[in-house]
């Protein structure tokens, strides 16, 4: 017999994990073993014998045997996107099996960073997903936009559903907890989720405890990060400014003597840290995870900062011969934040730069005039202390009743609370002086308690055909409630808001409450068919009855059917396999709704004390009377969304992946408040609806595996998104809108009552309407088109809304050594800069401040309105680059991974807009006037964070 050795090693991926289950197999044999919980392996084995060591979605690899040996496997894309499961609304399926336009992000693929929300992770990692977050204050969110907006006053943000639990805040859970998010793109993947499903859906899966592997860790992640402010506005500086003054013999100038930058006078350089401590311990039949993590974040704005707690834990209990399955879990977190006033920016900008922050006596200087309040003061005698809590606790339990035939029971309970304390000393500017102390407490509530049950059935009608059923009920009820106090006229300042009873000035609306409830009833139903892995269906049905809805449309339904053909499997396809590996054709067509723009009780008519005070002379007092303030609409109903969508997905030379998209959407009915005549009607308005909207689009995702060697891996990936909205429909016989105004330029010098938007058929949402400058003439007046009286002619100028999105990632390997980069763009919006039209104004000098360029312009006329100030505001951001270090041999200290990584931050942006940051907001109602900056940019910092991730 051949001499026998006891072959030793391990296996791991090319980030040196662990693979847990690979199989180690003697060629020519039937012997072998799998890994163990470390990757570990051991098997006798005769001298010299070869080893075959596989495991699924990675290339199959053979060594020689020996002692300690140690192999890395490198991923087969193909076999991982045969493999990868997605979650799909109720359930999962693989990838490879998908018929509807569902893109999948896992944790390696997500923003890197210092992340404050979860929102961030996503942003140019999915095509036709456009994440904006315009503003760089660390308290502060992002909104979320798919394949464009459906709604014009609704919110047009994607239905979060966390671990299976539908309309969760997505900040619910830790970033850091999050391994997978899967958006459901097209109706027919969405509209499972019926009335809710209209801006599509975002999955969200968070590290429970699996016991799909035995596994104990313990982990820590921290880094500590600093930031400053990455671009200021170019204005004079107190030098320029003088220059100014006597170059044009101005004689009613005053030069206070400083030399003042007011911009830096706010700013500070931000320091932040993080720290995660996760512990999982996990086996086949029971186990549990926990996880904490403390956050501090400064902004680069004096006073801004925000402090985190968050935490979670889930568990799980089989039983019953592993038929039955147990999951308990909670995600709690707590924050503290203190915003800013955003008035300061405005002041920043309109003070004097020889104007001094303080006084001889060292107290803050004052100047009069209107807006020129000192920011500086602004920011420091204020007290705003804002607090939120968030809730999420649920259960869930699987029962296998026969082979293939599973009961699913889901129940959650979400609580979120704010409250605010704010409070302006007497001796404080505007509100504080004027109203001798000013004072307010706020609180809120929010709970939603949901329950979901639902059968779920797989069988094979042969071994070809395969079946899998769905059906269930769905039961949600939503609850809001608040209430505020305000006080003014304090004797003394010691209080803060504490005791607001110590202020003696009080009038209506200072004190108010709140309640509402709503509640949603579903069934649904879904059905999934493969045939021999080349032919697939999807077909879903959703019957939605909300407590919202009009007396005439309390149930909606909504369905929906997707079809696949994987072509690369045909028999005449065959000459294709040494460079096609996968191609698949789908196409899909569903109905969605949108009900977040129907408040509660909208549908009914409703009584409010806003009438007029009467005597009551059997009380002897003056009391308020009741009017009705909302007209009864029992035809109200959500907003429709009916979507065609045809993919292609496809796999070349086993290294490069694509999807390509087209898609069409209409939504119908929208929601609008119209005027309407009295009588018959008692009030003057009515929400209605009656408008279309279409997006239409194509979509396109690469990912390529460029290199795949032993010591050198690079990775990258790009999507590419074009969408194009049109409104085609506003009016009906009975309620009409014509013209819309929107974008009000209200508060802006020469500008009140006027706007730059209008929402009218034919055009986008955020379309930016007035007239056309061919420039400056010789005598510094703007040249715009005017008719035949001499007025300005209006035309449309552009839209809010980007025509493209790209996103660019690329992951390179080396030893122990990895370097990762992330950008995403923006082309084709239009912005607005309001802030420099209200600025390139020739009265503001010399008493106030003026941008650099405004000297060079030549103009000498009152700011207009028009395309001179309509900016074009593409843009392409270096969102992230990470260069990492995994310390080798630390196992001998009994560590099982250390890597240390060096992350920046907003890099650079690539643009050509004037302002200081292209990504402006873009707000679900338009007449809360889309893509314009008006003095309401806080800085986006540049950022560059050490941290460190501990395995143990």
């Amino acid at each position: 017999m051949a001499q026998s050795i006891k072959a030793t090693g391990k296996v791991v991926d090319k980030n040196s994990e662990p693979l847990i289950g690979a199989t180690i197999r003697i060629e020519g044999t039937q012997r072998g073993t799998i890994t163990g919980i470390n990757g570990d392996f051991s098997i006798e084995c005769p001298k010299n014998s070869t080893l075959e060591i596989s495991f699924i979605g990675y290339i199959t690899q053979k060594i020689t045997a020996g002692t300690n040996s140690k192999v890395m496997l490198q991923e087969n894309a193909i076999a991982l996107e045969e493999t990868i499961i997605v979650g799909i609304g109720y359930g999962t399926m693989r990838k490879s099996d998908l018929t509807g336009s569902i893109a999948s992000v896992s944790a390696k693929d997500m923003k890197q960073g210092v992340i404050t929300s979860a929102e961030q992770l996503l942003q140019g990692k999915v095509a036709g997903l456009s994440i904006v977050q315009s503003s760089g204050a660390p308290e502060a969110g992002a909104s979320i936009r798919l394949r464009g907006g459906t709604s014009l006053s609704a919110s047009n943000g994607p239905l979060i559903v966390v671990d299976g639990i539908p309309g969760v805040d997505i900040n619910s859970v830790q970033p850091s907890e999050i391994v997978s998010i899967d958006v459901l793109k097209d109706a027919s993947a969405a509209a499972i989720y019926g009335s809710r499903g209209a801006n599509g859906v975002i999955i969200v899966t968070t590290n429970r405890a699996s016991g799909n592997t035995e596994k104990r860790s313990i982990q820590y992640n921290g880094y500590v990060a600093i930031g400053q402010v990455a671009k200021h506005m170019d204005l004079l500086s107190a030098n320029q400014w003088r220059a100014y003054v006597r170059e044009n013999s101005v004689a009613q100038a005053i030069d206070y003597g400083a030399d003042t930058d007011w911009q830096k006078e706010l700013e500070q350089t931000s320091f932040s840290h993080s720290h995660n401590v996760a512990i999982n311990n996990s086996k086949e039949s029971n186990g549990y995870r926990a996880s904490v993590t403390y956050q501090n974040n400064e902004g680069v704005i004096k006073r801004n900062r925000m402090n985190r707690l968050a935490g979670s834990i889930s568990g799980y209990q089989k039983g019953w011969d592993n038929r039955l399955r147990i999951d308990l879990g909670i995600n709690a977190n707590f924050d503290r934040w203190n915003p800013i006033d955003s008035r300061i920016f405005e002041r920043m900008t309109n003070l004097n730069p020889t104007f001094p922050v303080k006084d001889l006596n060292g107290d803050f200087a004052q100047i009069g005039g209107t807006n020129t309040e000192n920011p500086a003061e602004i920011n420091t005698d204020r007290t705003d202390d804002q607090k939120r809590h968030r809730f999420l606790g649920y259960g869930k339990v699987e029962l296998e009743l026969i082979k293939g035939l599973k009961a699913v029971t889901n129940s959650s309970y979400e609580y979120q609370s704010t409250g605010t304390g704010e409070y302006k000393p007497t001796y404080a500017v505007m509100e504080g002086k004027s109203e001798k102390g000013w004072g307010q407490r706020t609180h809120a509530e929010y709970t939603n308690k949901q329950i979901e049950t639902y059968l779920s059935y797989n069988f094979n009608i042969t071994q070809m055909n395969k079946i899998n059923v769905l059906a269930g009920y769905s039961y949600l009820d939503n609850t809001y409630e608040g209430f505020g106090a305000t006080r003014s006229g304090f004797d003394t300042d010691a209080f803060l808001y504490n005791n607001l009873a110590a202020g003696s000035d009080f009038r209506a609306g200072d004190v108010y409450s709140y309640k509402g409830e709503a509640k949603l009833v579903s069934f649904y139903g879904r059905t999934n068919y493969n045939l021999m892995g080349k032919y697939m269906m999807t077909a879903t049905l959703r019957r939605d009855g909300s407590s919202r809805f009009g007396d005439n449309h309390k149930w909606g339904l909504f369905p929906s059917i997707s079809v696949a053909w994987r072509i690369s499997d045909e028999s005449f396809m065959m000459g294709t396999a040494s460079w096609l590996d996968n191609l698949k054709l789908r196409a899909g067509y569903g109905v969605t709704g949108n009900q977040s723009g129907i408040g509660e009780y909208k549908s009914l008519a409703i009584l409010s004390a806003d009438g007029a005070s009467y005597y009551d002379a059997a009380s002897d007092s003056w009391k308020k009377s009741y009017v009705q303030s909302q007209n009864v609409n029992p035809d109200l109903k959500w907003e429709s969304t009916a979507q065609i969508n045809i993919g292609i997905d496809f796999g070349l030379f086993k290294r490069i992946n694509g999807t390509i998209e087209l898609y069409h959407k209409k939504t119908s009915d929208l929601l609008w408040t119209y005027p309407v005549p009295q009588p018959p009607y008692l009030v003057g308005t009515m929400l209605a609806n009656v408008g279309d909207l279409e997006n239409k689009g194509i979509e396109v995702s690469l990912n390529a595996n460029i290199i795949r060697q032993r010591d050198l891996t690079l990775d990258a990936n790009v999507t590419f998104a074009y969408n194009d909205q049109e409104i085609t429909k506003l009016s009906n016989d009975v309620y009409q809108a014509v013209g819309l105004q929107a974008g009000s330029l209200h508060g802006l010098r020469g500008m009140s009552g006027m706007y730059s938007q209008i929402i009218k058929e034919g055009y986008p949402t955020g379309a930016f309407y007035g007239p056309k400058c061919h420039g400056i003439d010789e005598d510094g007046n703007y040249i715009i088109n005017r008719d035949e009286d001499g007025n300005p002619v209006n035309e449309y100028l552009g839209s809010a809304q980007p025509k493209f999105n790209l996103g660019l990632g690329m992951n390179l390997a080396y030893k122990d050594f990895d370097f990762s980069f992330a950008g995403y763009g923006m082309f084709g919006q239009k912005i607005l800069n309001a802030t420099r039209m209200a600025m390139f104004d020739p009265t503001r000098l010399p008493a106030q401040n003026v941008p650099d360029d405004f000297l060079k312009s030549g103009i000498t006329s009152d700011p207009i309105f028009s395309s001179y100030f309509v900016e074009n505001g593409s843009f392409f951001r270096l969102q992230s680059a990470t260069l990492g270090y995994t310390l080798p041999g630390v196992k001998k200290i009994g560590l099982e991974k250390i890597r240390f990584y060096l992350t920046g931050e907003n890099l650079f942006v690539l643009t050509g807009y004037s302002g200081i940051d292209p990504e402006v907001s873009i707000p679900d109602n338009v007449l809360d006037g889309p893509g314009i900056d008006r003095f309401n940019s806080y800085p986006r910092p540049r950022t560059f964070s050490l941290g460190v991730n501990i395995s143990f």
